[in-house]
């Protein structure tokens, strides 16, 4: 019988530890992508929170559209920068209890999820 050694860095153990490493790497640029893309969101069970950095661009400037579970973000045509985003979240907006504030560049949406309602209707069995 014939064994042959293996460089060390081939090792099945040293192999899978450097799959994490990588997947790991992964994760971390993908987190800093989307802390450097401007935008962060977060969530309770009641509501929805936003923020957006939109620096320059004045309240009067801003257009913030919803449709059912969907945001729409967009500057006018007079803004100094051009800006224009949509999201859609996994539930329905009450438009009616949220709020928006736009403070030092940063937009702060806090939407409040609209609780859905069961249209369950009992049949009787005849």
């Amino acid at each position: 019988m014939f064994f042959a050694a293996t460089h060390p860095a081939y090792h099945p153990a040293i192999v899978r530890q450097n799959q994490q490493l990588r997947s790991l790497h992964a994760l971390q640029r993908l987190v800093d992508e989307k802390r450097s893309a401007g935008y962060r969101i977060t969530q309770d069970e009641q509501a929805y929170s936003l923020q957006f950095d939109v620096p320059g661009i004045a309240k009067e400037q801003l257009s913030i559209g919803i449709e059912g579970n969907v945001v729409r973000i967009e500057s006018q045509a007079d803004a100094p920068r051009s800006y224009k985003a949509a999201y859609e979240l996994p539930l329905d907006i009450d438009v009616s209890a949220s709020d928006a504030k736009l403070e030092n560049g940063v937009l702060t949406l806090k939407l409040a999820k609209k609780i859905p309602v069961s249209n369950v209707a009992n049949l009787t069995i005849n």
